[in-house]
């Protein structure tokens, strides 16, 4: 059988010192133009506008939910999903779950869904860098796989969450759209780094615009 790459995932997550991942970045920032927005769109505009209309509405309900400063949980995510999938009902996954043509498995156990309640809660730690909980919080939806579809749109979703309750929208996202991998702790890492770029490459561009 093919090994467990959640049970990979939760070693690696507890092997990187997020603290010290990446350094403080700068918050709010707004952006001159909508980098989570323009994704909603990108693929999708021609070949399945109704996804891509989906996707917006459930940016705007994250958004929405940002704004009331609702706590990051499973039914908050399945929420999004409902959304995302054009579904009345979304339920964590009932077996193990694949990806990657089948190269990683998720392996279902009676604690996983306790346990990826624990880690959405740490995406609010107050000694942890945004940029770092914003990466974790994305690897943490790619890994542990709760829903049956979609689960990669959500980790997008619940990234720009994260980057919203603090007042932060980026300009670009596509750099964030690359393959992961479970057991990839650098990669991790580098993730983490990337979003901080992002953000204060996205601070930069907007005070010129501002000028």
């Amino acid at each position: 059988m093919t090994a467990d790459a959640l049970g990979a995932w939760c070693r690696v997550r507890n092997q990187i010192d997020w603290a010290f991942a990446v350094g403080e970045t700068p918050a709010p920032v707004e952006a001159a133009v909508d980098g989570f927005g323009i994704w909603c769109d990108a693929g999708d505009r021609y070949s399945n506008p109704a996804r891509g209309d989906r996707l917006h509405a459930a940016l705007a309900q994250s958004r929405a939910d940002a704004s009331r400063k609702r706590p990051l949980t499973c039914a908050l995510l399945a929420h999004w999903q409902r959304l995302v999938l054009g579904l009345p009902e979304v339920a964590f996954r009932q077996g193990d779950a694949f990806a990657k043509g089948g190269r990683e498995r998720y392996a279902l156990t009676p604690h996983t869904q306790r346990d990826f309640e624990d880690c959405l809660r740490e995406s609010a730690a107050p000694r942890v860098p945004l940029a770092s909980r914003a990466a974790r919080a994305y690897l943490d939806v790619a890994f542990f796989h709760p829903f049956p579809d979609g689960n990669a749109r959500l980790a997008m979703l619940t990234l720009a969450y994260v980057l919203e309750l603090e007042g932060v929208r980026l300009d670009q996202v596509g750099p964030l759209e690359t393959t992961r991998y479970a057991d990839d702790a650098a990669g991790a890492a580098d993730l983490a780094a990337l979003v901080s770029v992002l953000i204060r490459s996205t601070r930069h561009r907007a005070t010129r615009a501002g000028h």
